[in-house]
């Protein structure tokens, strides 16, 4: 008994996450066509395919997801539209991080969800512009007057994705990351590292939603004492991944952070204290949404899939 409902609850958060999913993608699908937007002077053939190849491959969105079920607990009957495009958005800025992230003079990843990556497709220089042009349109999105919010809600979100993103977010998250390579740094190092490479994304995912339903300042506290939970989460079960799952699983090689020299938690930890961590953080993450009862059940769903991917 308690079996099947377990696997209803999974196959109707997969459900919502592959519509939420199909919503996005057609929304980047027209942000990213051929014909260039007001004050655009010419939009080059090979550079939008390369952005659109980085983009639209597939992948589960998940941080768009994110923003969207936060904004729909906040905001059940309004806030749609604007939502739809921060997660879009945020989509862009993940996309770029990825396309970056898989070029030679970074992870040298031939492969992303199972196709070659933007690099090996084209060639280096048209991926690092698509990631360029990703990231720009990203910030351009949540600035134009399209998406259907006040001045100042826009601003605010442009300022805190740029925090999420920039030298004190991912990009230095990254930089802290490659540093590691065969280095040997502390658990707190790796901690720190991770929620700024992969942690800070979610958690503006999370409190970007509420932002846009217009939510108190202690809810968007609190959605982003979520977002840090699960991000969390997401990197630890990225990271057991990467020791226990094999290439055709992932979309993308495994086995590089050991390759690499590179400390992760896992690594560290071993394989039963990474899955009693994320245990616990899938708790901690349900006892924040508490407060929400069960309009929060999707987001509570969330954690539970982020912590427990590929088992």
């Amino acid at each position: 008994m308690g079996e099947d409902r377990e696997t209803s609850q999974e196959t109707s958060f997969e459900r919502a996450l592959a519509r939420r999913a199909l919503e996005v993608e057609a929304l980047l699908r027209d942000l990213l066509g051929a014909r260039p937007l007001s004050g655009e002077i010419d939009r080059p053939e090979r550079l939008m395919a390369a952005m659109r190849h980085g983009v639209l491959n597939g992948g589960k969105r998940l941080r768009p997801f994110l923003v969207l079920e936060t904004a729909a607990l906040f905001a059940p009957k309004g806030a749609r539209e604007a939502a739809l495009r921060v997660a879009a958005a945020l989509e862009c800025v993940h996309c770029y991080s990825l396309i970056h992230d898989d070029l030679p003079a970074m992870d040298d990843d031939d492969l992303r969800r199972g196709q070659p990556t933007v690099h090996k497709a084209f060639d280096e220089a048209t991926a690092i512009l698509a990631g360029d042009g990703l990231l720009t349109l990203a910030f351009d999105i949540l600035a134009d007057e399209a998406t259907p919010l006040a001045g100042d809600d826009r601003a605010a979100l442009v300022l805190a994705l740029a925090r999420a993103a920039g030298a004190g977010g991912m990009v230095g998250g990254q930089m802290l990351d490659l540093a590691a390579e065969n280095t040997r740094i502390g658990e707190a190092d790796i901690i720190r590292t991770q929620a700024m490479k992969t942690g800070a994304l979610i958690r503006f995912a999370c409190q970007a939603g509420a932002i846009v339903a217009g939510a108190r300042p202690a809810d968007r506290e609190r959605m982003g004492e979520f977002g840090a939970a699960i991000g969390l989460a997401f990197q630890l079960a990225d990271d057991l991944l990467d020791l226990t799952a094999d290439t055709a699983t992932m979309g993308k090689a495994t086995g590089k952070d050991a390759a690499a020299g590179k400390a992760t938690l896992a690594s560290l930890h071993g394989e039963a204290w990474t899955r009693r961590q994320l245990a616990g953080l899938v708790e901690q993450a349900r006892e924040l949404l508490e407060p929400y009862g069960d309009r929060a059940g999707m987001l509570g769903e969330a954690a539970i899939f982020i912590a427990t991917r590929g088992r």
